[in-house]
């Protein structure tokens, strides 16, 4: 039998199951693609792997290669890679670039931020480099815009980094809410420029965010083509203990993924249907698009348009190009897993009270978006 440990947060450190409030830490998940080039020049994006986004600041000229990787150190097949192919060695005091990932604020309750007995987090991950360099994790709280950073280094070799970052006792600021908002924050800063690295770092204790006190120490990654940064296994717990990282199903991860952001693809040879509905009119078509897990919120609906992307066929066998494509009936309050579809055709050739059919062509797809 087990013998339990108990932390210095009180918390048992044998409960294995849902530690880890990192979604796809593994590097598993990549609906969008497994590889973007030419990374750095449009901020807040998604390129690749699920729940992980990069963040720019400034007009840096910098830019890099974003993919998931067959890389890892023992018993992780994938990792995160970043590779510079345009450097920047002419950092303007407004430059930023960080690699995020958000945590839903209702996921965040455990952790008591802002409250008396609010408990430490601790957070690992494996990281490895083209040379030693040294970069900063910063978390973030959202509501209260209090953050505080740790430095870590990496070698040319997978090393586990494990950072423990202190409770946020009750500090005047509102705790995290209990909403699909977004709760803590990490960032990891990768390159900074004056305005973000001229103060004093804060790293012993959550405080206010100023912003010359986030990343005062770190190198830059755009310091030259031949930098990569790679990254697996993240993880992050409530406690001042890291433990082993918590592996879960790929059916697991996907799942959890599908909560922010899904797409429906036609690979094969036919095209794929993803709803049945019926023409409202010659030019509308309405129809109940199931997915497979809720989502956050209300997501925004992305779609290809023309002969390679979206139709709606109806029973008499008319099939039109969509020139638009909408949520109806979504409740905030109640997000299930089934939407109400309005599609729109450019020509007015459908036939109302007829059964529609929605199709995706070959190779072609459409997304629902609804990360933090």
């Amino acid at each position: 039998m087990a013998v339990s440990r108990i932390n210095e947060a009180g918390l048992n450190i044998n409960q294995y199951g849902n530690r880890n409030l990192i979604i796809n830490g593994a590097m598993q998940v990549s609906q969008r693609a497994t590889t973007a080039t030419g990374v750095g020049d449009t901020n807040a994006v998604y390129p690749t792997l699920d729940r992980y986004r990069y963040i720019i600041g400034g007009s840096s000229t910098g830019r890099f290669t974003m993919s998931q990787e067959a890389d890892g150190p023992v018993g992780f097949a994938n990792s995160l890679k970043m590779a510079c192919t345009t450097a920047d060695t002419s950092i303007a005091a407004d430059e930023r670039m960080f690699l995020q990932h958000k945590i839903e604020a209702q996921d965040c309750q455990a952790i008591g931020k802002g409250e008396t007995g609010a408990k430490p987090i601790t957070v690992s991950f494996y990281v490895k480099a083209d040379s030693a360099k040294t970069y900063g994790l910063e978390v973030f709280e959202s509501n209260s815009a209090r953050q505080c950073t740790k430095l870590f280094n990496v070698t040319t070799d997978w090393t586990r980094v494990v950072l423990t970052f202190p409770a946020d006792v009750d500090d005047g600021s509102s705790p995290i809410p209990d909403t699909t908002a977004e709760g803590l924050v990490l960032q990891w800063q990768l390159h900074a420029g004056s305005n973000y690295t001229s103060g004093t770092l804060n790293s012993s204790a959550f405080a206010d965010s100023v912003n010359a006190n986030r990343a005062v120490g770190i190198d830059s990654f755009y310091s030259s083509t031949s930098n990569t940064f790679f990254i697996t296994g993240i993880q992050l717990e409530v406690g001042d203990t890291a433990t082993d990282f918590e592996h879960r199903t790929f059916a697991d991860e996907f799942a959890r993924c599908q909560r922010y952001y899904y797409r429906y693809e036609c690979d094969g040879s036919h095209d794929g249907v993803f709803a049945i509905g019926h023409s409202n009119t010659t030019n509308t078509s309405y129809a109940a698009v199931h997915v497979p897990t809720p989502m956050r919120a209300e997501p925004a609906v992305g779609f290809q348009t023309g002969s390679s992307g979206m139709r709606v066929r109806t029973g008499s066998g008319s099939s039109q190009d969509l020139s638009g494509l909408n949520i109806q009936g979504f409740n905030a309050n109640h997000p299930g897993s089934v939407f109400e579809f309005v599609a729109t055709t450019s020509l007015s050739n459908l036939t109302a009270g007829q059964a529609s059919m929605f199709r995706v062509s070959t190779n072609d797809f459409f997304d629902l978006d609804a990360e933090l």
